[in-house]
């Protein structure tokens, strides 16, 4: 079972649990996670390519999910550092700082409010507004050049930053953001073919391609209830975890 909340923190608190071992795939998704798996917190970087995790019976995960730019402020660590990587947090934090939220997290009804309050502590030193700003012209579809025209940067600097704010350059976050909203379409029933149509894509097959690279399966796997989508029995698509 998953499911998420809206986060104070910017982002979304999630909780997954399975009754029996299961393997989901994870996409990325331009994002950084503290994770909180029972015993210790971890960091999630962020995704290039899908990450397989094993959700165990009796065991639950719980993590906030920061949305693109916000993990620098938050861990302190530059995203390409830990770019598709999954690593300890003490490895980023001072151990006594990491080992009171563990302890607070083992003891909390919700452990995802010990992880909310700590990365709420850790903004109060802001964020980086100039990259906010791109990462939600991005979302919104604009392209690399007009990014770069609108936040003043310029294409090499935008490149720059892009790496220490979302662990890859402007263009592949660009990417992964039209992926997702794709994929939610898709998810909501919409044809494939209207899906690529709708979110730039040259045709469906142009779609399927970037699906299959980012994801490294079908959009039928990935959104199998869709109107578009043919019956399959391969990995479902899961919450972002780690095992």
């Amino acid at each position: 079972m998953y499911r998420e909340r809206d986060s104070a923190a910017g982002g979304v608190v999630w909780t997954g649990t399975a009754d029996a071992a299961q393997t989901h795939r994870v996409v990325p998704d331009g994002c950084m996670d503290l994770l909180w798996d029972g015993a210790r917190v971890l960091v999630a970087g962020p995704d290039t390519a899908a990450h397989f995790a094993e959700w165990g019976p009796e065991r639950a995960f719980v993590g906030l999910r920061l949305r693109p730019g916000l993990g620098p402020a938050v861990l302190g660590v530059a995203a390409n550092e830990v770019r598709d990587r999954r690593v300890a947090l003490e490895d980023v934090w001072p151990a006594g700082e990491v080992r009171r939220l563990a302890e607070q997290a083992a003891l909390a009804a919700d452990p995802g409010a010990p992880l909310e309050r700590a990365a709420l502590r850790r903004l109060e030193r802001g964020a980086d507004p100039v990259m906010a700003a791109a990462a939600a012209l991005l979302d919104a579809g604009a392209s690399v050049d007009r990014v770069a025209r609108e936040t003043g940067l310029g294409p090499r600097r935008l490149h720059r930053r892009s790496l220490v704010a979302f662990g890859y350059g402007p263009k592949l976050l660009g990417r992964i953001l039209r992926f997702h909203r794709a994929l939610a379409a898709a998810r909501a029933g919409t044809p494939f073919a209207a899906v690529a149509a709708a979110n730039g894509y040259a045709d469906q097959a142009h779609l399927a391609r970037e699906v299959r690279e980012l994801a490294g399966a079908p959009l039928s796997v990935l959104a199998p209830h869709s109107s578009g989508a043919k019956r399959s029995t391969q990995l479902p698509s899961g919450s972002r975890i780690t095992a």
